[in-house]
């Protein structure tokens, strides 16, 4: 029998490699793109976050004329046991408990009713959207006066119009009112936002689930229950995250619509902050109630992600 033998296979050319010059070019190349912005990070974010880090293991003093005392984790402990800062920190949980289904119902519903074909969408997209990029020194001043006690329109429609309330609510000198204050003003600026990312993440759902749960008789509620909620899932837990951090920095319109008061009893961390480093020049506890803030804000956002960052079938 013929035996047959086997041509040598002659191994590839190894490819021509570019020169070291343009070689050592081309492995720059990305880092010259990406330098302009970490310069940036570096001198805006990080070197900022370690500064206030340092300044929060002093007894900082303000005047250079004199020492700063290193104190370690004094400031820490001193936070962890200060009474006022975690009533700030629960009003601000009543802020968020407020605020963030607030803007995120109220959001969905004006992104779905948008979403539908009706005239004029443009128009009501961007009176959605106003108050969103409205300062909020302005709309804060302006709903001061509307939750005024004497002259302000909030009671004057509750008392005089309605006739819900027998008297003037003192809207912004008490807890309750003046959270509540806070909050509406909070809900009724951030609801453009959320209807804005809804609305993006509504039209990508696609239009043949839509029309095959219509064909199985499906009504328009269950048509968003069973579809368009499900593919908007992602979208979902991402607006909430970002309202929840939101919340937690809410500071403008507290310090200008009720200041705190009375006695501390509408304090947010952020204005908690504020007064400590600029009322009182402490600014090593400020930084560090800053550091403690991060860190709830961290691990509430972390049990968002674990919550409800789930597969279709329902494993993390």
């Amino acid at each position: 029998m013929a035996t047959t033998t086997t041509p040598a296979v002659t191994p590839a050319a190894p490819p021509t490699r570019p020169s070291t010059r343009r070689g050592r070019r081309a492995a720059l190349t990305p880092y010259a793109f990406l330098l302009p912005g970490f310069a940036l990070f570096c001198l805006i974010v990080a070197y900022p976050l370690a500064r206030s880090f340092q300044i929060s293991l002093y007894d900082w003093a303000v005047v250079p004329t004199q020492a700063s005392t290193f104190i370690g984790l004094d400031n820490y402990v001193r936070g962890i046991q200060d009474d006022q800062f975690w009533l700030s920190m629960a009003n601000a949980g009543v802020y968020l408990a407020i605020t963030v289904p607030g803007q995120v119902v109220i959001g969905l519903a004006v992104a779905v009713l948008l979403d539908a074909k009706m005239p004029g969408r443009g128009i009501f997209r961007v009176l959605f959207y106003v108050p969103v990029i409205t300062s909020w020194v302005v709309v804060a001043l302006v709903f001061k006066y509307l939750f005024n006690t004497d002259a302000g329109v909030v009671n004057w429609l509750l008392v005089e119009v309605f006739h819900v309330a027998d008297a003037n609510i003192a809207w912004l000198q008490s807890r309750w009112p003046g959270l509540m204050a806070v909050s509406v003003l909070g809900v009724w600026k951030g609801v453009g936002w959320a209807m804005v990312i809804f609305l993006a993440a509504l039209t990508g759902v696609r239009e043949d689930l839509k029309e095959a749960a219509a064909l199985d008789g499906a009504g328009a509620w269950h048509r968003f229950v069973n579809v368009s909620l499900p593919a908007i899932r992602k979208t979902l837990l991402f607006v909430t995250v970002l309202l929840v951090i939101g919340g937690f920095n809410v500071f403008i319109s507290v310090l200008l619509m009720t200041g705190g008061g009375p006695a501390g009893s509408t304090e947010v961390p952020l204005t908690y902050m504020y007064r400590q480093a600029f009322d009182f020049l402490d600014f090593g506890y400020s930084a560090a109630l800053s550091f403690l803030l991060a860190i709830a804000i961290v691990a509430v956002s972390y049990t968002q992600f674990k919550l409800f960052d789930t597969d279709e079938d329902g494993g993390s």
